[in-house]
């Protein structure tokens, strides 16, 4: 069977409005407020009420895709927007990028004070990984496998690792291979985690997973390649961040090393390869993950 039906079959706005108000009702249950001293605040602040919640729809439509558990996959999207959020509260802080606005309104060190701010990041961290290990409703063997996938998506060989290259190569130009390295890194690991965090959902086929490995991946680097574009062409009320920091911060980025034409390409050719995979994938329907690649690259903001 032909894997991926066509996006334009598909009502891609009513099923990620549908999916978002899931995620947004679970997000404000799971992070109580009742966290001692103000923490509770802080926490919510760095999560509700702003995102895209791209990530949370990875891990749903690849879970749809697979037919997987629902509450497993419920709690993988919502464990992974929590790894999200505290990986922007703790990158924003003046150690770091040293940024002041983020979705829209002042960054949560801005808001609340540095020391604040680190402990909102670590207890958002924490609380990830609580969400995946529920006493009931999800298979033990399945937690294991949810959480191995988010702290390896997060740690030294995922986001952290790319964080850390990225701030040491500041003022430095990078090779091309270098440069995707990083971002593979820094953004593409978790794009991709929260697309086996879906399939992990299911006892999905190798062949199914190893095409969703590649459409993360893909589409992983696709994201940055657009936001590097977006930091230079979009002004910060439209990006909700500061515009131009990377170039004002001497950072190496795709538009810097392969300047705009050729990066608008660059992003339209994995985008390519992300439907690509989908085809070779094997399942039903990625009408869902379809129409997030294509979300991905042609996004204004």
């Amino acid at each position: 069977m032909e894997s991926a039906v066509q996006a334009h079959d598909f009502d891609f706005d009513s099923w990620q409005r549908a999916q978002r108000d899931d995620v947004e009702q679970c997000l404000s249950r799971w992070v109580r407020p009742d966290a001692p001293a103000g923490l509770g605040e802080s926490m919510r602040y760095a999560v509700l009420d702003g995102g895209k919640r791209l990530r949370p729809l990875l891990v749903l439509a690849a879970a749809e895709a697979v037919n997987g558990l629902r509450e497993a996959a419920l709690r993988a999207a919502c464990a992974a927007e929590l790894i999200h959020a505290y990986s922007l509260v703790h990158d924003d802080m003046p150690c770091m990028d040293n940024d002041v606005l983020r979705r829209g309104k002042p960054t949560v060190h801005v808001q609340f004070g540095q020391a604040q701010a680190l402990l909102a990041g670590d207890a958002l961290q924490a609380l990830a990984f609580e969400l995946l290990t529920p006493e009931t409703d999800v298979p033990p063997a399945m937690q294991a496998t949810l959480c191995r996938l988010l702290a390896r998506a997060a740690g030294a060989d995922g986001m952290a690792g790319g964080q850390a290259i990225d701030l040491a190569s500041v003022g430095h130009m990078l090779t091309e291979d270098e440069l995707r390295r990083m971002h593979r890194l820094k953004t593409g690991a978790l794009l991709q985690g929260c697309v086996l965090l879906g399939a992990a959902c299911a006892d999905a086929t190798p062949a199914a997973r190893t095409a969703l490995q590649e459409y993360g991946a893909a589409l992983g680097l696709a994201f940055q390649v657009v936001d590097d574009i977006l930091d230079v062409i979009a002004d910060s009320q439209t990006l909700g961040k500061t515009a131009g920091k990377d170039a004002a911060s001497d950072k190496p980025t795709y538009v810097s090393l392969l300047g705009l034409e050729r990066a608008r390409a660059h992003a339209e050719t994995l985008c390519s390869e992300a439907h690509a995979a989908l085809k070779r994938s094997g399942l039903a329907d990625t009408r869902a993950l379809a129409a997030l690649a294509d979300a991905v690259v042609r996004r204004s903001h």
